[in-house]
């Protein structure tokens, strides 16, 4: 069996065993619409940002839903390093390398669908975008790169933690970073000190170039740094988990 097959079967495999996971679905599908509902519908009033505030907030909910699903990619798999199952792959000759990619490959898939989910309730509170064709295929393309990239350091952290509780707790700085950048208000509103981690952290500029995608007006000064942000967070994340697992399998 090629690689390549090894990696579907993975995959379905992480598939089984998420969706036999109420709370990882929840977590990864349902809590970005939560707060979704909370921001925009509880308390979007309270914000002004010159636009619909549902407007401005789905772009970050986009990357917000991201990052929820992260947590329990690492404890997943964190466990399959310490329960001995990767021990069991390799008496049956599975390739090393597709046990991690179908890890990756659950983990972007989920994002898809929770991204789907909070667009489609972003549509039912009022989200008007104005993006063209070309834009919608801009905003997907940046949403894959950005879960791609997301995916390979969760599965490096996953890896580094010495048990799955650590695991999960090692993806907690990836789930609070949005929080801190432009997803929520503008970074210019904020107070000294977190204005300027807002502006420079990764997030940001991801989060602008889909707000400027969305809106059909993207900006080169924020579209180039978002490229390199995912590009270097996927391959420091690929080469680290590459790292970790070779030392430990």
């Amino acid at each position: 069996m090629s690689a390549q097959n090894h990696s579907i079967v993975m995959l379905r495999r992480n598939f089984k065993h998420i969706t036999r996971n109420p709370t990882s679905v929840f977590n990864a599908v349902l809590m970005p619409v939560v707060i979704m509902l909370m921001f925009v519908y509880m308390l979007g009033d309270a914000f002004n940002v010159g636009v619909d505030y549902v407007d401005y907030a789905t772009p970050g909910l986009m990357l917000l839903a991201v990052c929820y699903g992260l947590g329990a990619t690492a404890t997943a798999v964190n466990s399959d390093m310490t329960k001995g199952i990767i021990n069991r792959f390799k008496v049956m000759d599975v390739s090393r390398g597709a046990v991690l990619t179908g890890h990756v490959i659950a983990s972007l898939l989920t994002n898809l669908i929770a991204i789907a989910a909070i667009i489609g309730v972003g549509f039912l509170l009022g989200f008007s975008p104005s993006a063209s064709f070309v834009d919608w295929l801009g905003v997907i393309g940046l949403v894959v790169l950005l879960g791609f990239a997301a995916g390979w350091l969760t599965v490096a952290l996953g890896l580094f933690a010495k048990s799955p509780e650590t695991a999960g707790l090692a993806a907690v700085p990836l789930v609070m970073l949005p929080f801190f950048s432009s997803a929520i208000v503008p970074a210019d509103k904020m107070g000294a000190g977190l204005k300027q981690f807002a502006e420079y952290q990764p997030f940001t500029p991801i989060i602008e170039t889909l707000r400027g995608l969305l809106n059909g007006t993207p900006a080169a000064g924020d579209v180039i740094p978002a490229l390199a942000w995912c590009v270097g967070i996927a391959l420091v994340g690929y080469l680290w988990a590459r790292s970790t697992f070779a030392k430990r399998a």
